[in-house]
């Protein structure tokens, strides 16, 4: 019994890997091939990139909740700068 709680208890506090989204201030880049892979390694399966108010604005889904994203890019360092949910 001591076994199986130790092990419960260490599973449980283990990080979650690979399914979440990227977060402010990841590096993503700055070309659609660099940034498409880097943001599907972090969960979020880009539909298209788009200029919007000086920034890159990638659009994708959300692989763990299949919820609809925008991940805003500067430019200049290829850093996600803002994320929110599809208007």
């Amino acid at each position: 019994m001591k076994l199986k709680l130790l092990s419960i208890l260490a599973m449980s506090s283990m990080p979650m890997a690979a399914a979440a989204m990227p977060a402010v201030g990841d590096m993503i880049g700055t070309d659609p091939t660099t940034a498409t892979a880097a943001l599907e390694a972090a969960g979020c399966k880009v539909a298209e990139f788009e200029a919007e108010d000086g920034k890159i604005e990638a659009k994708c889904t959300d692989t763990a909740t299949n919820k609809l994203m925008e991940v805003y890019l500067d430019p200049a360092t290829g850093k996600v700068v803002e994320i929110k949910a599809e208007d």
